[in-house]
């Protein structure tokens, strides 16, 4: 990224191409869960979740570039949904 953006811009959700199971991966303001049985034989995910963090949320919004902040953080997550592995 340029010196022109903050380390965080874009990163409002985690990297959905990486997500590891069993513990929290997280973005800026979201992070997500998939909670997987250990040792299973199948690819069963048992528990998914998505945890706001409104206090950095309000920080976000008060930023200069929340918006295109947030409209780079949702093109990449329709990126990485259009690209995952099914």
């Amino acid at each position: 990224m340029n010196d022109k953006y903050k380390d965080c811009y874009g990163s409002m959700f985690p990297d959905t191409l990486h997500l590891n199971d069993n513990v929290a991966n997280t973005g800026q303001v979201f992070t997500v869960r998939v909670e997987k049985p250990e040792g299973g034989v199948l690819p069963v995910c048992t528990s998914r979740s998505i945890e706001v963090d409104i206090d950095q949320w309000k920080v976000c919004q008060l930023c200069a570039d929340y918006e295109s902040c947030y409209k780079l953080s949702l093109a990449k997550i329709a990126l990485e949904s259009a690209i995952t592995c099914h």
